[in-house]
């Protein structure tokens, strides 16, 4: 008697089944949603929030690939390579990039949903008073990458 307390579930009598066959026997059932719970609505909400957070990505991403090019533009000034850009285009761009990359700003960036929001504001703003200026540059960018656009040397 004591043999069929201790016996686990899914064993035949006199047959013993291996771990492993349990497993494989316990993982083929197939798995049913508690009464109550309505599992294809969750599944369409993840999706839903899936699809509205893969519509914000292109905009993010340009969004950091112009403070990537604000911060290119702050190397190749302070460096000498590119001058074509006002002292005032300049400090707007080195003050907001400083803003963003300090921790101790307006709102600090570990409160959730409001912390990025001033950074993002702070970006933004700068990018509409620079834009023109962030303009030229990228052009200046394109031209010196343009094979055949280095110096000259004559041998």
């Amino acid at each position: 008697m004591a043999s069929a307390l201790h016996r686990p579930h899914g064993l035949k009598h006199g047959v013993e089944q291996s771990p492993r066959l349990l497993f494989i026997s316990a993982m083929s059932t197939p798995a049913t949603p508690e009464p109550g719970h309505n599992h294809d609505v969750s599944i369409a909400k993840v999706n839903q929030r899936s699809k509205d957070i893969e519509d914000k990505l292109p905009r993010l991403k340009q969004f950091f690939e112009q403070a990537k090019l604000m911060l290119s533009l702050i190397k190749d000034y302070t460096a000498g390579r590119y001058r074509d850009t006002p002292y005032w285009a300049i400090a707007a761009v080195a003050l907001a990039l400083l803003y963003v990359l300090n921790p101790a700003d307006l709102f600090p960036d570990f409160i959730l949903g409001v912390g990025y929001l001033d950074d993002a504001a702070v970006i933004a703003f700068c990018l509409k008073l620079v834009e023109q200026d962030l303009e030229k540059y990228k052009q200046w960018l394109a031209a010196k990458a343009a094979p055949g656009s280095g110096p000259v040397i004559d041998v």
